[in-house]
């Protein structure tokens, strides 16, 4: 039998329709809100690819259960981050630095990485890799993800 359950997402207080509030949260925002920032990767929390915030902190959504998510907590996606308008500076700096090949993980690594600045606005390259050290990336743009997160934290903090 379906339950209501509303979320904030992005913003935005949705009621929708699930049958089961064990339901990983990633199943809601892909499936029934069509959102399509976070990825199915490994379904086990390993890869990173379905990263969201919750309350600011960067969650696997894969295996984080609606039951976990209030309606009082906010959650984020990369849809969220910033708009088309208005990138977010970690949207900008990833295409500014071409960080993206297949773009599986960017989600993951944005979002990680959105997470991360926020606790530690002036990283080092050693900080970044290993904030970053959980979320998988098969394509090899590692330097190139480095590269982007050091210019967005530079953007923040006004160096650029």
């Amino acid at each position: 039998m379906a339950i209501s359950k509303t979320v904030n997402v992005n913003g935005e207080r949705i009621t929708t329709a699930v049958d089961d509030p064990e339901m990983p949260l990633l199943y809601l925002l892909r499936g029934n809100l069509g959102l399509h920032g976070p990825r199915f990767g490994c379904g086990l929390a390993q890869c990173g690819a379905c990263t969201v915030h919750v309350d600011g902190k960067a969650v696997r959504s894969c295996v984080t259960p609606l039951s976990s998510i209030g309606e009082d907590n906010k959650v984020v996606t990369l849809e969220g981050l910033g708009t088309l308008e208005n990138l977010h500076p970690l949207q900008r700096a990833f295409i500014q630095e071409q960080a993206a090949q297949c773009g599986y993980c960017i989600n993951g690594m944005i979002m990680e990485a959105a997470a991360f600045l926020t606790t530690n606005p002036k990283p080092s390259e050693a900080d970044i890799k290993t904030a970053l050290a959980a979320n998988l990336c098969r394509c090899g743009t590692h330097v190139r993800i480095v590269r982007a997160v050091k210019r967005a934290a530079d953007v923040v903090q006004g160096r650029q």
